[in-house]
């Protein structure tokens, strides 16, 4: 076949995939309709993995699985408007790290709410001004992010998905390197990139900030100010890349999570996430930690807060594989709490296996 006839072929397949993808789309919109009768979420992540996991069983190439997920990534946020408008919040302003992984998440098609902080995003859950909302909770260098167990005491949000994104930070400036004065951004950023900063940017202050794009918004106002974030951040806020991939240790993964009004129901490859304090005596938190261990189940994380009640008393975050509703899960959480003054279940949700 000459190349037009080729070109002519492609236009045909790509006229049947129009009408195709458009049959999908009234399916949708008929689910929609049965959802709203029965006051189901629009958002079901259970189902949204099971898509995923059978288009890439049926995907025999040349394409590869995770260009045809993110075509379906894409389409599948496009069905979400059609059943129902969604307004997700995350950290802002537009172009922080929540920001990508928000979009790389959920698609182009959803409203997006930047918020000042953390807690907020948790406070518009609550209120039902936002359908959902993505928060930062560990990164693999820089440990758990203190705003958002913080944040996690206190709301009846549930976890209903995760997501994992490689990061990748650069020095943003509108001045030569030598002539940083200031370097503004998250205090977990600073963390993930002491080693570089301690070699590099001796003569520079840092300064702590809500989120890298509030970093990068400042220093393109200010001369001889900086900032650590990412490159979208730089096209965003007009400001040159001075350094790239200067976080310390290359395989850097942040790890956020999915906040709704409900978790998600099994999918088989599950994660539960529960809160949970204890007595203030010896060996109380071994004790829990005990009871997970006979009932073979799986420890994925876990952090403490203090409980700000009590002197000297904790609060304790804890991820472990399995869903809530599990018969050993439950019988596991069931003699947990014998051994503890408070437990709560935060959210069950399906595992995530790959990164974004």
């Amino acid at each position: 076949m000459s190349l037009e006839d080729l070109r002519k072929r492609i236009d045909e397949l790509d006229y049947q995939l129009v009408q195709l993808l458009n049959e999908r789309a009234r399916v949708v919109v008929e689910i929609g309709k049965l959802k709203n009768k029965t006051d189901k979420p629009v958002y079901a992540p259970d189902r949204e993995k099971q898509v995923f996991a059978r288009i890439a069983q049926a995907n025999k190439g040349p394409l590869a699985d995770r260009c045809l997920v993110a075509i379906w990534r894409e389409l599948m946020s496009g069905s979400l408007v059609l059943e129902k408008p969604l307004r997700i919040g995350y950290l802002g302003p537009g172009g922080s790290f929540s920001h990508t992984a928000a979009m790389l998440k959920f698609g182009q098609s959803v409203e997006y709410e930047p918020l000042a902080d953390i807690r907020s995003i948790f406070d518009e859950i609550h209120k039902d001004h936002c359908d959902l909302g993505i928060v930062p909770i560990e990164n693999s260098t820089g440990g758990g992010v203190i705003e958002t167990l913080d944040a996690l005491i206190d709301s009846n949000a549930k976890i209903c998905s995760e997501v994992l994104m490689e990061i990748h930070h650069s020095l943003l400036a509108n001045c030569p390197l030598e002539e940083i004065e200031k370097t503004y951004s998250k205090p977990e950023v600073f963390a993930q990139c002491r080693n570089w900063l301690s070699a590099t940017m001796k003569q520079a202050q840092t300064v702590p900030v809500a989120s890298t794009a509030r970093a990068a918004q400042m220093a393109a106002e200010e001369p001889g100010a900086a900032a650590i974030g990412s490159r979208v951040a730089a096209e965003l806020y007009g400001l040159k890349i001075v350094c790239e991939n200067i976080e310390d240790i290359a395989n850097n993964v942040t790890r956020f999570l999915v906040i709704s009004r409900e978790d998600a129901k099994p999918t088989g490859e599950d994660k539960t996430a529960i809160l949970f304090s204890t007595a203030h005596k010896a060996g109380a938190l071994a004790d829990v930690l005990e009871v997970f261990k006979r009932h073979n189940i799986n420890l994925t994380n876990i952090e403490s807060r203090p409980s700000k009640k009590r002197q000297w008393e904790y609060y304790f975050f804890m991820d472990f594989v399995g869903h809530r509703t599990n018969e050993q899960v439950q019988r596991g959480l069931e003699e947990a709490r014998k051994h503890c003054l408070q437990l709560s279940i935060l959210g069950s949700f399906p595992r995530a296996t790959e990164l974004l």
